[in-house]
């Protein structure tokens, strides 16, 4: 037992190059509930499955498409779906360009099931996760 006791998670942030830019991706696109924007401006508040998603606009924003760009693959934000919203994810992304960095089909480990790996605008690294697939079940590229 830890010597803090936590309540809780407030919320997670995420840094983005442009706020509304990126407010239409995770709203409209992946279907977060928007909350509104925090007095600053420069943040929004969205809501998935009870928990609470600060998109935090960054002072100085980075280039995630030169190649010089650094992606950390380890640090990602996982997003759980049913197995019919993983399917139109595909398709979606494909249809939109959206770029996707890994599918991933995991049958052992604390989290199994197949992954999507994708970019945000801003070049952060997402996850969608079915975790009904198990292992012997098709493994579509």
């Amino acid at each position: 037992m830890g010597l803090l006791q936590l309540e809780g998670v407030t919320h997670w942030s995420i840094p983005v190059n442009k706020l509304a830019e990126s407010e239409g991706f995770y709203g409209d696109l992946l279907g977060l509930k928007p909350l509104g924007g925090l007095g600053n401006s420069v943040m929004s508040c969205f809501n998935v499955g009870g928990h609470n998603i600060l998109l935090c606009e960054r002072e100085h924003p980075t280039d995630h498409t030169s190649n010089t760009a650094a992606v950390d693959r380890r640090t990602h934000h996982s997003f759980t779906v049913s197995p019919e919203t993983f399917a139109l994810a595909c398709k979606v992304f494909h249809e939109r360009h959206i770029p996707v960095d890994n599918l991933v089909y995991r049958s052992k480990g604390f989290f199994p099931g197949r992954e999507l790996y994708f970019l945000d605008p801003s070049g952060n690294r997402l996850e969608l996760r079915d975790q009904t697939w198990q292992q012997g079940m098709p493994e579509p590229s």
